[in-house]
């Protein structure tokens, strides 16, 4: 089993960005390939905008911040990653995009043992390898927002994932990016999120009840239930539009009314309030 030191990421996103901020910080050379010239910007200016904050933080020195940032290269074309080792997907959370780029990696991914990996929230990950001539080497690597911060990544096998991809999944996330991992069943929103989505969710019903404030709600608890950070808050900080469509997976897979998006979700995602990412959720950013 060779060492991983080639990795690619498909999509710039929060997620992409903070995916190939780790493995840059962990001394790796990373490969991005965005959509557009445009995307390889804004995905940029998000990388160096997290990286700033690790040295006001103090998480990380002024040389080690240039040193992570000169290793991630921003490409154009996914042929950019074919001599890559591990390719993580971070596009869209929808069925059909994530599939598109696994069946493209398929074709153009030279090491027949590379690790192809999707960081999706809440879409089985057997769904995707289907897509793909050797679904032996997908698997599910599920990084949570902040991805710098979060120090738990769950990692997702399917009935076809081999042993030697799962090992190698869980050696670079333990061994070479630090961080905690537990295995989960591959089903829709996977651990973490069958039991955090019912609770955001609730929190955005009772905005929408009026019961109380979204600053009531998050301070509650954080003081009383000693939360680092309260529903509505990490609502804005994964996404809106990410809590929705895992909302919707789940909603759908398994038809409990806890997992239906609240109307007020749908009218907030309708006029482009998506959190943080947008400047504007269940509060104000500047």
């Amino acid at each position: 089993m060779s060492e991983i030191v080639r990795v690619g990421v498909v999509g710039c996103g929060l997620v992409g960005s903070g995916v190939a901020e780790v493995c840059a910080r962990a001394g790796l050379d990373v490969t991005v390939v965005v959509r557009s010239d445009a995307s390889a910007e804004a995905g940029r200016r998000r990388l160096l905008d997290s990286l700033d904050r690790g040295v006001r933080r103090g998480k990380l020195t002024s040389e080690q911040q240039h040193a992570a940032a000169s290793r991630v290269h921003l490409a154009t074309d996914i042929a950019a990653l074919a001599d890559k080792q591990l390719v993580f997907e971070a596009v869209a959370e929808q069925v059909s995009v994530k599939r598109d780029v696994f069946a493209k990696l398929d074709e153009i991914i030279l090491d027949p043992t590379a690790v192809l990996a999707s960081t999706t929230s809440s879409i089985p990950i057997g769904r995707l390898a289907q897509a793909t001539t050797q679904p032996g080497r997908v698997v599910g690597i599920h990084f949570f927002t902040p991805v710098p911060a979060v120090p738990l990544v769950e990692l997702v096998a399917t009935e076809f994932s081999g042993e030697q991809t799962c090992s190698q999944a869980e050696s670079f996330v333990v061994e070479t990016l630090d961080k905690r991992a537990i295995w989960s069943p591959d089903r829709v929103g996977f651990i973490v999120n069958m039991l955090l989505l019912p609770y955001v969710l609730a929190a955005i019903r009772m905005v929408e009840a009026e019961i109380a404030t979204p600053e009531v709600i998050d301070q509650g608890m954080v003081d009383a239930c000693s939360h680092p950070i309260g529903p509505l808050k990490l609502a804005d900080l994964i996404g809106l539009d990410i809590v929705a469509a895992v909302a919707r997976a789940l909603y759908e897979e398994f038809k409990e009314p806890l997992y239906a998006p609240p109307p007020l979700l749908s009218r907030m995602l309708e006029e482009n309030v998506l959190g943080r990412k947008t400047g504007k959720g269940f509060y104000q950013y500047t």
